[in-house]
């Protein structure tokens, strides 16, 4: 035996070691070329499959042809959910800086799997036996058995995709690489909406036979927003109507407006303390002034009982439109001729009800005159069936997105189907994806000068920490702008339109009182005005609100910042609800934690 050789029983001992190990070292690289394999099977099948969900999108009037090819889609869904579940990529998920990139393609494909499968494909099935005219209007009646069919399909498929986009939003982006990443928040976008469809979905189906008045007559009173007078969610409720439903027929039955209501001494009913803090009485004693606080469930109420306590009727519920909103349904409805002789149409209904008719009409009894024709003539389109439904759709889609139309119902079990959905008007929501912002806006001028005002916002973050999911710590920026673009000349405006310094402001200047609402668990650490002026404010829901007011000439522009502080990690997506108005603009970040 050599100096330096080991004894014997070590020799074995090594040469075991070595075998172990190149064995274990075969049997890592033999599931790292089986994972490897598999993993580019299914993802030719998801983007197979991705590729012709661009097809059930263009075959939505088509249920039959969808449903085919949704099958199609499901069966290659299923096989990358096969491919990324099998014991060895399972086994592979569990190794350190891999494991995290492997967990995340199997649950994308887990998910997709789940949508094409359990979600959409009964959905479809369903819908493919329903006849599309049969959701027509006829004789101003709309046929509730269609939603009534699909109600069950459609809570199935809400539970079941609800809970495919919950374990995408739950992969921890923190521990993939960036072009992962990406596909992932790709991913996270595309589920979601598809989850607020099917859930919006549901709940229409619910939702709309029981204020079609399927189980006997209901009333709601309908409000129309004017965006030429700024309210937080809108504009003044000036004109309304109230609509009678009753098996699914409908008809305007009585109109108002708000001029017509008196002002009353104290609220119509006590407000809530910390509204009252922020906003005083003047929600609860104007109805122009319902729609200051910016919680359609705290509106829906005020206008009830003040409709009550002028006219004897409790609604049902109460739903808000705006004009804005009107210009997208005359895009289903095709242009239509008003009593008048005027044509309305998507083009020029905005600059018609909430500027020329200030210029053609001095007197406000004609002006609501104008409105409620507009409002009957509106009305009358889309219950004739002439609407197209899928355009009609999409219009509805797009108020609802920008926050146009509200509804709030008297009925708890119908509040309840609202409840967390955009149209019900909720605060500003901050979860573990996104922390909203509140801009809102109310006319301090008492006049219709906001058609002239721009309001521009722009919020991002300054530092940014991620920290796990879709969550970030740090501080962000929020920048609010409003300009006066209203003529030099103020002499070429009507009376009506300026105030004429009724209310104490100079005639052709606008008076602005902005609230923002910061995300809850926000901090802020610095506020600032171009003016000058300071900052008022409270508490409304665990959130912080500061108040301002600004008074602009024509050609001035005044500028509000904010610097905010997130100690506790917050949704890294930054949104902003703004007023919705004429000329707004909102920038939030393209990235998320930039």
């Amino acid at each position: 035996m050599t100096e330096h050789a080991l004894p014997r029983p070590l020799r074995i001992a090594g040469g075991v070691v070595i075998i172990a190990l190149s064995v274990m070292l075969i049997a890592v690289i033999g599931a790292l070329a089986w994972v490897g394999g598999r993993g580019i099977v299914a993802a030719d099948n998801l983007r197979s499959a991705q590729g012709m969900a661009s097809d059930v999108v263009e075959q939505i009037g088509d249920p039959a042809a969808a449903s085919e090819t949704i099958a199609q889609i499901s069966e290659r869904t299923a096989t990358a959910h096969e491919l990324t579940s099998d014991p060895v990529w399972r086994a592979v998920e569990t190794l350190p800086w891999l494991g995290p990139q492997l967990s995340a393609v199997s649950t994308m494909a887990a998910a997709a799997d789940e949508i094409a499968g359990d979600g959409l494909n009964p959905l479809v099935e369903v819908a493919a036996t329903i006849n599309a005219d049969a959701l027509r209007p006829t004789g101003g009646a709309i046929a509730l058995e269609p939603f009534v069919a699909v109600q069950d399909a459609a809570a199935d498929a809400a539970a079941s995709i609800g809970g495919a986009v919950d374990a995408v939003d739950r992969i921890d982006e923190t521990a993939l690489l960036a072009p992962l990443r990406d596909v992932v928040g790709e991913a996270q976008e595309v589920l979601t909406g598809v989850g607020d469809g099917t859930d919006a979905l549901a709940r229409a189906a619910v939702l709309i036979p029981a204020m079609l008045g399927a189980d006997g007559p209901r009333n709601y009173l309908v409000l129309f927003q004017n965006n030429a007078e700024w309210r937080s969610l809108g504009g003044i409720p000036g004109a309304m109507v109230l609509l009678n439903t009753n098996g699914g027929a409908m008809q305007i039955v009585a109109q108002d407006a708000a001029n017509d209501f008196a002002r009353l001494d104290e609220p119509v009913f006590p407000l809530d303390p910390e509204v009252q803090a922020i906003y005083g009485g003047r929600p609860g004693m104007y109805m122009q002034n319902v729609t200051q606080v910016p919680e359609f469930s705290t509106t829906g109420p005020l206008a009830s009982a003040m409709w009550a306590k002028k006219h004897g009727l409790e609604v049902d519920g109460v739903l808000a439109i705006d004009p804005v909103a009107l210009s997208y349904l005359l895009r289903a409805t095709g242009p239509i001729t008003l009593p008048s002789g005027d044509v309305l149409t998507s083009d020029n209904a905005v600059q018609l009800l909430l500027n020329d008719v200030y210029f053609r009409f001095a007197d406000t009894a004609d002006q609501d005159q104008f409105f409620a024709s507009a409002a009957q003539a509106v009305f009358a389109a889309l219950t004739s069936g002439s609407a197209n439904p899928a355009a009609l759709l999409e219009a509805l889609a797009q108020a609802g997105n920008e926050r146009r139309v509200f509804v709030w119902s008297a009925r708890d079990e119908d509040q309840d189907v609202l409840a967390d959905t955009t149209i019900a008007g909720p605060l500003p929501p901050t979860d573990d994806i996104v922390s909203t912002f509140g801009v809102f806006l109310n006319d301090g001028t008492g006049s219709k000068m906001d058609f002239y005002q721009s309001v521009d916002t722009v919020v991002g973050w300054r530092t940014c920490e991620p920290t796990r999911g879709a969550q970030a710590t740090g501080t962000a920026i929020l920048s609010v702008s409003l300009r006066n673009n209203a003529p030099l000349d103020v002499s070429t405006l009507p009376e009506y339109v300026t105030a004429n310094g009724w209310f104490g402001v100079t005639p052709g200047s606008a008076s602005t009182v902005v609230y923002v609402y910061l995300p809850e668990g926000a901090e802020l650490a610095e506020a600032t005005l171009s003016t000058g002026d300071g900052f008022g404010g409270g508490i409304h829901q665990q959130r912080q609100v500061l108040t301002y007011e600004v008074v602009l000439a024509p050609g001035e522009s005044a500028t509000a910042e904010f610097a905010v502080h997130f100690d506790q990690p917050t949704g890294e997506n930054l949104v902003v609800w703004q007023t919705p108005t004429v000329n707004g603009n909102v920038t939030t970040p393209i990235g998320a934690c930039l």
